[in-house]
């Protein structure tokens, strides 16, 4: 009689203790959790956990804003997010390399930041209608090592750049963002010329959705030599090159983005404004280049679609 089969139990699965682990494979793994993670849940776990992160070297980088699952949370205030945001700046003890905020920054934190983060090499503020110029200019004052400087949809003008171009002489890569604009035409060079006045070292400069003309190109491609990449897309009062600049550009840039590239890879909000739709998207106000005045005569924007077919990095005619 054949005797029934008897299934092999699964091996046992040793125990982990994960406190075990070496401090800095436990600190690589933590940070992973982002800022918000580490300041809200891992320095509550345990003693050991809670050594770890407050090794400054764990706040290197603190990023907070849009991505965090904390600030989606109604009960969630904007105070309360510029709070943790202080107290990760001072667990970096001056350490603090890359700092990356969305929605909530205010001057008062821009101010704390630079009191106390003189290392700060990279700087990213998205959405945050409480900066100022007086704000912002006031902080890079502070940051002589700043390398990379990226503001999307900020309420600043020229005098953050010449403030930029003065006090921060390592700057070496330059963004300035907005929603880009085809009707009404308005055409305002003020930003590429404060860029090409003050900004000579950059490597690379994005001016996504700006109303600057060729003239403010060029006057770029002259007084900034080392450029070697350039985002112009969204900016339609360069709908087509002269033949001359083009050549330029195209000798020059290693990386080119041209105003009709699509804007797939963009990480923010690419939608096309109308001027019907002005008040909505900024609720912090317009600017004065925003404004139809006096000063500037606009007309329909007459370059057809988004993949406009006349348009062509060389303009032969």
């Amino acid at each position: 009689m054949t005797s029934p089969s008897i299934t092999p139990s699964p091996p046992a699965i040793p125990h982990r203790n994960w406190l075990e682990l070496p401090a800095d494979l436990t600190s690589s793994i933590l940070q992973r959790l982002g800022t918000e993670g580490v300041l809200v849940s891992a320095r509550k776990v345990c003693k050991t956990w809670r050594t770890i992160c407050s090794d400054p070297a764990m706040w290197r980088v603190i990023n907070l804003g849009h991505s965090s699952n904390l600030h989606k949370m109604d009960s969630v205030s904007e105070l309360e997010m510029e709070k943790l945001a202080k107290k990760a700046v001072d667990l970096s003890c001056g350490q603090l390399v890359e700092f990356c905020v969305q929605d909530f920054a205010t001057d008062d934190l821009l101010r704390y930041v630079s009191e106390r983060s003189g290392r700060l090499r990279r700087l990213q503020l998205v959405c945050c209608y409480g900066v100022s110029n007086e704000g912002l200019s006031e902080m890079l004052k502070k940051l002589p090592l700043l390398e990379e400087l990226r503001l999307y949809y900020i309420p600043v003008s020229q005098q953050s750049f010449e403030v930029a171009g003065r006090y921060c002489p390592q700057l070496k890569s330059f963004s300035f963002n907005k929603h880009g604009f085809r009707w009404p035409h308005i055409e305002c060079d003020e930003d590429a010329l404060a860029v090409a006045e003050n900004m000579p070292g950059l490597r690379h400069l994005q001016l996504f959705g700006n109303k600057m003309t060729n003239n403010g190109l060029m006057a770029i491609i002259e007084k900034c030599p080392h450029l070697e990449s350039l985002d112009i897309r969204q900016c339609f009062n360069v709908p087509k090159l002269e033949h001359d600049l083009a050549k330029r550009l195209s000798d020059q840039m290693k990386d080119l983005r041209l105003p009709y590239d699509s804007t797939e890879d963009y990480a923010y909000d690419a939608k096309l404004n109308d001027w019907d739709s002005l008040e909505e998207d900024y609720p912090s106000g317009l600017s004065d280049i925003d404004i139809v005045s006096e000063d500037y005569d606009y007309y329909e924007f007459s370059g057809g679609s988004d993949m406009d077919a006349d348009y062509m990095l060389f303009d032969d005619h």
